[in-house]
């Protein structure tokens, strides 16, 4: 009993205890349940709050590439091509200037600026001038002072042509720079720099028909857009389809290197006989104007214009005005026969001088012809006859003539730098009667020397006005023909007729009077010679001066071509059209005849007389 009693007590208290855990456990467990909350919460913040942050961006992301790609993506692309495309235009060479015989006049040539750096040398001056100076044809010398100049950058050579350049290249020598450039190089030198004139080195031209035919020696090249990678470097094939394709067409002109050689050494042995101050040569096919020489002395060489005097650069032929004396005679006389107020047999006399309101008005070489005709007139150049010719003529009608042929006004040509000649005013001219006498026999008025070509032309090709030029039009390798310039319709003038009559009389000039220094033998020749005083530019005349002329038409059977040779200012007594000019004038139509396969004709025999 007692025993059963402690085992009760035993298991009453064991089951208090456990109780008592139990309870305890609880109020354990409920303490510790809000703190393990806690966290589950604040980890489902942060989730919700980085998917909230994931949508936004997204959205913002969709939102952004929406606005770029639709909105402004027209825009965008092109600031992007705009970042990658560079728009260049190809340099492509100006075209060649090429004669009517396709002889180069003018082309351009690869050539290198030579730049010495002498820093960079691994040498020494003295080795490197050595090694450079019999390439590049300087003194070494002169180099080695060149070199110590400065320490880098020295232009050595402004233009060195590439086959030299080829040899400097293979020398390997450290210090030097060479870089690639254009060039324009003239191979016939100064033969014809009067007529192609020069380029500068900004590649303008500045002279002749390089100034004057810019438009067509320039090729026509439109600017091109090429793609560039992150470098910089082009890329090719992003490149338009024959971007670089380049014409073969060459300027084509009416100039015969050939005459023109022969023209300038004639002149050039004229001028320095006589030691005059210039000379000038003209030779013209009458039928079309187109000039098939035309030179000037002194003057230069267009690979080295940077030498020669600004001067030399206006082609004084078509750029500055002189009166012409005798040889405008024959134009007079066929302005007297058109109008009828003579015949080709009339005679005049000539005493030496004729008083002509308060002034007397004499020959220049000769007392008086006595009685002569026309044709006797021209012969022996008489000033006294022509007074008298254009005396039968009113002074309006006379002047309504002048203007017709063109004097006072522009001569329409293709060459540079031309001025308009000088004539008195209408009024003037008519009120005072020494002004149509001195105008009779060539001065009182002024033209450049190709006007007088011109008009000698019209004497040659039955009384028309053509237009002299140069430029024969644009051809290509093969001689075909793309371009011509469209030149003003002849202008009937005179009848042909009267011309060939004045032609004829012309040719007494040659075969019987003071134009006999140029007769070649076999060949019917028409021509007057020229000795005018000199204009003051401040007005009346130079004392002492003058400038000598002949003016040459050939064939007189059937008239095509004018040779004019002038030169101004020659010294000595015997410096006169017949003595400086005529013999030029001879020189190059004995060059011209072979030329032009012009054949011989039987001249009558006819008595010479003096001149």
């Amino acid at each position: 009993m007692q025993k059963s009693s402690s085992r009760l007590k035993f298991r009453n208290s064991r089951n208090q205890e456990v109780t008592k855990r139990q309870k305890s456990r609880q109020r354990l467990m409920g303490k510790l349940t809000p703190n393990t909350q806690e966290p589950i919460q604040s980890s489902k913040v942060r989730l919700l709050t980085v998917w909230a942050i994931l949508i936004a961006a997204g959205l913002g992301l969709a939102f952004n590439l929406y606005n770029l790609q639709i909105l402004q993506g027209k825009k965008l692309t092109q600031k992007a091509r705009n970042q990658q495309m560079v728009s260049l235009r190809p340099f492509v060479p100006r075209r060649l200037v090429i004669d009517r015989n396709t002889n180069v006049l003018a082309v351009d040539r690869p050539v290198y600026t030579v730049y010495a750096h002498p820093k960079l040398f691994d040498k020494s001056n003295e080795e490197i001038a050595q090694k450079l100076a019999p390439i590049i044809g300087k003194d070494a010398a002169d180099l080695v002072k060149t070199f110590q100049s400065r320490n880098s950058g020295i232009i050595v050579m402004p233009a060195l042509p590439e086959e030299i350049a080829d040899r400097v290249i293979a020398l390997r020598l450290n210090g030097l720079e060479l870089t690639p450039k254009y060039s324009r190089l003239y191979p016939q030198a100064d033969v014809a720099s009067d007529v192609v004139g020069y380029v500068d080195l900004d590649r303008r031209g500045q002279a002749g028909v390089e100034y004057s035919q810019e438009k067509l020696l320039e090729r026509s090249v439109q600017k091109v857009r090429l793609m560039q990678s992150g470098n910089g470097e082009l890329r090719p094939d992003h490149a338009p389809e024959g971007f670089l394709h380049a014409d073969d067409l060459q300027l084509q002109l009416t100039i015969d290197t050939r005459l023109q050689r022969a023209a300038r050494l004639a002149l050039k042995a004229q001028v320095e006989k006589f030691r005059a101050k210039r000379g000038a040569v003209i030779v013209m096919d009458a039928l079309d104007g187109s000039l098939l020489a035309l030179v000037s002395q002194p003057t230069y060489n267009p690979n080295e214009y940077g030498k020669a005097k600004i001067d030399l650069f206006k082609n004084w032929t078509v750029a500055d005005l002189y009166e012409p004396g005798s040889t405008f005679k024959p134009l007079n006389v066929a302005i007297a026969l058109e109008n009828g107020v003579i015949q080709p047999n009339d005679t005049f006399n000539d005493p030496g001088y004729i008083n002509v309101a308060d002034r007397v008005i004499k020959n220049a070489q000769h007392n008086g012809y006595g009685r002569i005709n026309i044709a006797q007139i021209l012969q022996n150049s008489s000033n006294i006859g022509m007074v008298q010719i254009i005396q039968k003529m009113r002074p309006s009608v006379y002047y309504t003539w002048l203007e017709r042929l063109g004097l006072g006004q522009p001569l329409e040509t293709d060459l540079p730098f031309g001025v308009s000649g000088r004539l008195k005013g209408q009024q003037q001219f008519i009120s005072s009667p020494i002004e149509p006498a001195t105008a009779s026999f060539g001065q009182g008025f002024s033209l450049t020397p190709l006007q007088l070509a011109q008009l000698h032309g019209a004497l040659a090709n039955g009384g028309k006005l053509v237009t002299p030029h140069v430029v024969r039009g644009l051809v290509d390798s093969s001689g075909k023909m793309h371009y011509s310039p469209t030149l003003p319709a002849p202008r009937q003038i005179f009848s042909a007729k009267i011309t060939q009559q004045v032609v004829e009389m012309m040719e007494t000039v040659v075969s019987e009077g003071t134009g006999k220094p140029s007769r070649i033998a076999g060949y019917r020749i028409g021509g007057k010679t020229g000795t005018a005083q000199k204009a003051s530019p401040n007005g009346g005349y130079i004392p002492g001066a003058r400038i000598t002329s002949f003016v040459a038409v050939l064939p007189v059977e059937a008239p095509r071509y004018v040779v004019l040779a002038i030169v101004d200012e020659p010294k000595g007594e015997n410096a006169y059209g017949s003595t400086v000019a005529a013999p030029i004038v001879k020189s190059v139509m004995e060059t011209l005849i072979p030329l032009e396969h012009l054949p011989p004709q039987q001249v009558n025999s006819t008595a010479e007389t003096p001149h």
